[in-house]
């Protein structure tokens, strides 16, 4: 975190002109000063930054350019009225979501927890106070392991994120430098593997490989497959069927994470999802939904259940504690309900 001390400025006394001092802690190293300056003077618009950083701001005792990397320990001056400074730093008001997540592992760096069915996990438009991630922020907060008055730029957040009515784990970067390494981890795509399980419509036998490009409709929220799209990759395997062969619980290793890629591979090789109204638009489709309606069932049934992680490097020091670990979250009481009915 970092750490604030304000003097008076010889050319004005209190409420006037005064100096900043704001040490960097190590949740704000590595950043570049213009970045730094954006998340802690948030209110201030790109062109007042920038004269800042130009007129009224030394680091170290020296001018500095916008894009100097900060490190630990390095101290920036900031000469600025002190009513201007309040303004420009100014917090929104926060609301303490009621915690409704669960605890799937946790250390100094890293949380994974399992998110319920019906929670985002970021605001958006509609919903920005009753999230998973402010849930966590509210738990984190509670323990005493964050405080948004001490944190200038950094906030715990996800590196991977579910639909609404996905169900299962989200992981989560407690520190600055655990969330770097995560983001860093999940980029390389060679130590971390996600596991999803669903209820697929039909009688899939053998393991489905599928690699598609998905294109995104941002307006409408919706994806298809198309050549201009990003390369998305989905392992399908079958787990088990359902007594009239009718259905398939299915994993699906996510290689690749695009928004709603399970949802439009499965449905593009003839296997939507159970419930799927979006995307399960096929004749099998919409008679999987009937079919699962009778039992309460409104939306798709998927649930991102495991994570494994390789032998991750030694260089990746806030994550030694997923080393070659596996973490679970078991299938909600609702899906196990559906298909033990499916099954007979």
């Amino acid at each position: 975190m970092a750490k604030v001390f304000k003097y008076n400025d010889a050319t004005g006394g209190v409420g006037k002109r005064i100096m900043v001092k704001v040490e960097i802690g190590s949740n704000d190293a590595g950043q570049r000063l213009d970045r730094f300056l954006r998340k802690y003077l948030k209110r201030a618009p790109l062109s007042a930054v920038y004269k800042i950083i130009r007129k009224d701001l030394k680091l170290n005792g020296r001018r500095a350019k916008e894009d100097t990397v900060l490190q630990e320990g390095d101290v920036l001056s900031l000469f600025i009225d002190e009513q201007k400074l309040q303004e420009l730093t100014k917090e929104p008001a926060k609301h303490r979501a009621k915690r409704q997540f669960t605890i799937a592992y946790e250390d100094d760096d890293v949380l994974i927890v399992g998110k319920p069915w019906g929670l985002l996990t970021h605001g958006d438009s509609h919903e920005k106070k009753n999230t998973l991630m402010n849930q966590v922020c509210g738990y984190l907060q509670d323990k005493g392991e964050y405080d948004p008055a001490d944190e200038k730029t950094f906030t715990p957040s996800p590196v991977n994120r579910l639909d609404r009515n996905t169900t299962g784990l989200v992981i989560f970067g407690k520190t600055a430098e655990g969330l770097r390494q995560l983001t860093k981890l999940i980029r390389e795509r060679a130590y971390v593997s996600k596991y999803y399980v669903t209820i697929a419509a039909g009688n899939l036998n053998t393991e489905l490989v599928i690699d598609d490009r998905l294109v995104k409709d941002a307006d409408k929220n919706r994806v298809k497959i198309s050549a201009a799209g990003q390369s998305a990759i989905s392992v399908a395997r079958p787990l088990e069927h359902s007594k009239d062969r009718k259905f398939t619980v299915v994993e699906v290793e996510l290689v690749t994470g695009r928004t709603h890629q399970i949802r439009v591979h499965m449905a593009g090789k003839g296997y939507p999802l159970a419930g799927d109204s979006k995307y399960g638009t096929s004749a099998a489709g919409r008679r999987a939904n009937d079919t699962v309606r009778k039992y309460g069932v409104t939306t798709q049934l998927l649930h991102a259940g495991r994570l494994t992680f390789g032998d991750i490097p030694e260089t990746y020091t806030a994550l030694s504690g997923l080393r070659n670990k596996e973490i679970k979250a078991p299938i909600p009481a609702d899906f196990r309900k559906v298909w033990d009915e499916l099954k007979g």
